[in-house]
């Protein structure tokens, strides 16, 4: 039995360098994915969409082995926007929305998702509206590995948006992206590791 882990077979989708940004052009991918807004460190709605896109992947990830397949799970992702984009910057959480999501291999199909949702309904009631399989296409990116707090966060994205985007004639083509290569929980801050993502154009 084969056993897939996203982060060695897309390994330039998680490997940027931390000293700048570089430019990729990431492909179309699937993922389950959960819809949110404000504060996640405090929004009921962010903990309990985490708590469904896991258990769903889990599922999925052991009903695959009937197909001789198997996965890693990969890192937790998050896009994040709000209506004025300096929010990022101030780190105004409150203004933020988001989209919590898990991506998948190719081979996971859309009743397999359906199977593990309703095998995770078995246990919790609190489905969220916006629990969904889907695909997503991001393009031409700009990324870098942010090494530190989350909080910590706001210099970089302002040089991204400042310097490094206008220096290049680029604009915004998406939600920023953010991936969460380190858990919080183990991880001090100071070293937690994040690649922060910005689709362009």
């Amino acid at each position: 039995m084969s056993t897939e882990d996203l982060k060695k077979t897309l390994k330039t989708l998680y490997n940027p360098p931390s000293a700048d940004f570089v430019e990729l052009v990431v492909p179309p991918r699937t993922f389950v994915k959960v819809d949110g807004e404000g504060d996640p460190n405090t929004a009921v709605e962010y903990k309990t969409a985490v708590e469904w896109l896991y258990p769903v992947s889990y599922a999925m990830k052991f009903a695959s082995k009937a197909l001789d397949r198997d996965y890693v799970v990969p890192p937790l992702e998050a896009l994040w926007w709000a209506d004025d984009p300096k929010s990022f910057v101030t780190r105004d959480k409150a203004a933020w929305k988001w989209t919590v999501m898990l991506p998948v291999p190719d081979f996971v199909s859309t009743s397999m998702f359906d199977t593990a949702v309703a095998k995770t309904m078995t246990k919790r009631t609190d489905k969220p509206a916006t629990l969904r399989f889907e695909p997503f296409d991001e393009g031409r990116c700009l990324q870098i590995m942010h090494i530190g707090s989350y909080d910590d966060e706001g210099p970089t994205l302002a040089r991204l948006h400042d310097e490094i985007m206008p220096t290049r004639g680029l604009t915004f083509n998406g939600a920023h992206h953010e991936i969460y290569l380190s858990d919080p929980r183990k991880t001090e801050p100071a070293r937690l590791k994040t690649i922060l993502r910005q689709p362009v154009r």
